[in-house]
């Protein structure tokens, strides 16, 4: 026997003679598979025992194998295809729907404000307001003022003033008017809102009760400027556009409002009706209150109040409080973590505005305080009287703005 007949004979699959060689080729291949599917079967066997006790040595004609199992999981992905990618386009439909809203939500209200009018711009368009209101023309300080604004970029000289005066004796005589002038301007709108923010409530038609030495109070209306100055009249102070200037105390900060130095027990006036919002201690201005304008876009700040006797006697956090009205006293206090101490070197007001076009604004890193130097100058024009109550600490006002 020839070797290769001897490793032919001796293979399982080779029992053919070599005159068949076709047949004995087809035959060895059609072997050879049924050998690998029974191997494939026994395999398939194991995969599927299920080792329960309930089901012990028992194959599952219905537990599938892992490949199995993935392959139905592939046909059910392939058969649901199109369900899923409705759900998905929806889905990305909605989450970009919200995206968009949340954009036009933060468009839809300005997040910075810087507010550079001048006292002599604001001097200006006021006294332009009065001959506008008395001629019945449909223009105020603050258009005036955004109109400027727009064309200068928001800068207040000599011009700009010059530029006030003359547009409202244009919008006076008629050869001019506001649309006109508006007309072409990219940012108007944005100064008319913003500066809107800050002065619409300081000029209009009011009504001011106003209390005589003997106690008789009577009703004034009228048509101007209805805002007050922080300080009540008759009490001096000294002050410099401060806004902006360094400070340490706690951490390294900018100075976000006005100060202005006077005398202890100083009556300090709310310059704007409104409600309080916060009365208390504050490590940085001591006693301090805060006053929320009704229409909500302004919020001021007064600290720094006197030591012991900080308030108006009787005011409390939710009251209301008129324009004109005696709020408290300057003092020194703050600059520390325990109540009522004097640890501010000299006696000032602290005077904030913040302005609040959403919610958002009120606390946080998106607080917007303007500076308020020219402003407070401005305001120094409407002071209130005040009067002392016998014997006390306590001063009462002879003029506040009807409610």
């Amino acid at each position: 026997m020839k070797r290769g007949d001897c490793e032919r004979s001796q293979c399982p699959f080779n029992s053919f003679h070599e005159g068949d060689a076709a047949v004995n080729g087809k035959a060895y291949r059609v072997l050879l598979l049924a050998a690998i599917l029974c191997a494939a079967g026994g395999i398939f066997l194991k995969k599927n025992y299920v080792p329960d006790d309930d089901l012990a040595g028992v194959v599952s004609e219905n537990v599938e194998s892992p490949e199995t199992a993935q392959t139905s999981e592939d046909l059910q992905e392939g058969e649901n295809t199109e369900t899923q990618q409705e759900s998905q386009t929806e889905m990305q439909e909605k989450s970009q729907e919200k995206s968009q809203e949340k954009i036009q939500a933060e468009k839809d209200y300005i997040h910075w404000v810087d507010f550079q009018v001048s006292y002599e711009a604001l001097c200006e368009a006021y006294e332009a307001d009065q001959i506008l209101h008395e001629k019945n023309v449909s223009a105020d300080w603050i258009n005036l003022l955004a109109v400027t604004a727009a064309e200068s970029g928001g800068t207040f000289g000599k011009k700009e003033v010059n530029r006030i005066r003359e547009l409202a004796a244009s919008l006076s005589d008629g050869s001019t008017t506001l649309e006109k002038e508006s007309l072409n301007l990219k940012y108007y709108d944005y100064y008319k809102e913003a500066y809107g923010a800050v002065l619409s409530q300081y000029v209009g038609d009011y009504v001011f009760l106003e209390t005589d030495d003997a106690g008789n109070t009577t009703e004034t209306e009228g048509y101007g400027l209805k805002a007050f100055s922080p300080i009540a009249k008759g009490f001096p102070y000294s002050d410099y556009d401060d806004f902006g200037a360094s400070r340490s105390y706690g951490y390294n900060r900018p100075h976000l409002g006005h100060d202005m130095m006077g005398q202890t027990g100083t009556p300090i006036i709310a310059v704007e009706s409104g409600l309080v919002e916060c009365l208390g201690w504050n490590q940085y201005g001591g006693w301090r209150i805060g006053i929320r304008s009704f229409d909500k876009k302004r919020y001021y700040y007064y600290a720094h109040l006197r030591q012991n006797y900080p308030y108006a006697e009787g005011l409390q956090e939710g009251d209301t409080v008129a324009a004109g009205q005696v709020i408290g006293y300057m003092g020194h206090t703050g600059y520390s973590s325990q109540e009522n101490v004097n640890n501010i070197d000299e006696t000032h007001l602290h005077f904030g505005i913040q302005l609040i076009f959403d919610e958002s604004q009120k606390e946080g890193n998106n607080e917007i305080w303007i500076d308020c130097y020219a402003l407070v100058r401005f305001l120094y024009r409407n002071q209130t009287p005040v009067v002392k109550v016998g014997e006390t600490r306590e001063w009462i006002s002879h003029k506040t703005l009807k409610q």
